[in-house]
């Protein structure tokens, strides 16, 4: 556990651990306070250690969560896909159940129950998320995060090696599109789609980890190998990433805050819910990212779509 004394705001910052490799609770801050730099920073670092923090009882709305996003970076439109974001809000990405079904033809709690990190087929994915729970069911819904670095770390050396020098494709859709065939989602994202070749392993702008990135819900395929290689190389690499050993799992309650790494982690959304009769609402904003580069210092490269940047 990490206690920072603020004397300026009068806030006790408080970092505790809540797992083996990943995610972090934090307590003694108010977002609905503006942040100074000292706390910024402390969060920076906290975050690049952690991956994820967690925060409960900021009863914030959205222009104090936009706020405190842009303390770490540019926050971005709410999605390249997005166009139920509120109209005064274009920043906000509404994970809302009760818009799910409307867009993707059935009933959803999250846009993918795969694992993934988010919007990786951008040739700039998100450099971290920022998630509030408006409405929490009172079971069920949890969020799973894990850290990529530790997977990767976890490799033995040869199979390290190995990955370092293999580059993958990022499709939004992945492998199994997760809407209907015949919705107006599909043919928007047909209309403009996105794709990325990525290495699979990227190393970190800032704490220089190797990270494994990889995704069941984006990567289809491994560049160079045949369709039965790649999938075997994937199926690997993807049951290295979601070992439960690198795992956390957070429940959420209203005014909960996930804020996460996008480079340095994959989620995973909850499965639990399709057969309860509950309402689940979050909001999330992303930062802008940075264009990936791996072992070798070579930069991803865009199949289709352009970059994704915020102000």
């Amino acid at each position: 556990m990490t206690t920072i004394e603020n004397l300026a705001a009068t806030q006790s910052l408080t970092i505790t651990p809540v797992a083996g490799h990943i995610g972090a609770e934090v307590t003694g801050i108010d977002l609905r306070t503006d942040l100074d730099d000292t706390q910024v920073a402390d969060l920076t670092a906290a975050l690049h250690r952690h991956k994820v923090l967690f925060f409960h009882d900021q009863e914030i709305g959205h222009a104090e969560q936009i706020a405190f996003s842009r303390h770490f970076g540019a926050v971005t439109p709410s999605h390249p896909y997005d166009d139920d974001a509120p109209t005064e809000y274009p920043e906000i990405l509404a994970v809302d159940s009760r818009l799910y079904e409307k867009r993707f033809g059935r009933k959803k709690f999250s846009y993918t129950n795969h694992w993934h990190t988010d919007i990786s087929p951008l040739i700039n994915p998100p450099a971290a998320s920022i998630l509030r729970a408006e409405i929490a069911p009172a079971q069920g819904g949890d969020t799973q995060w894990t850290n990529l670095a530790a997977a990767y770390a976890g490799l033995p050396e040869s199979l390290r090696t190995f990955v370092d020098g293999l580059r993958a494709e990022h499709r939004f859709g992945g492998r199994i599109p997760q809407w209907e065939a015949d919705s107006d989602y599909a043919r928007k994202i047909a209309a403009s789609p996105l794709v990325t070749e990525h290495p699979v392993v990227r190393v970190h702008p800032v704490t220089g980890e190797r990270l494994l990135f990889v995704n069941p819900g984006f990567t289809t395929r491994i560049i160079g190998l045949s369709p039965a290689q790649s999938d075997a190389v994937l199926q690997l690499l993807f049951d290295q990433i979601t070992h439960p050993a690198y795992t956390v799992r957070f429940r959420w309650r209203r005014g909960s805050i996930a804020f996460w790494d996008n480079r340095a982690t994959a989620h995973l959304a909850p499965s639990d819910l399709d057969d309860l009769d509950v309402t689940r609402v979050l909001y999330r904003t992303t930062l802008a990212g940075d264009v990936p580069v791996g072992v070798d210092g070579k930069q991803s490269t865009s199949v289709a779509g352009a970059e994704f940047t915020g102000a």
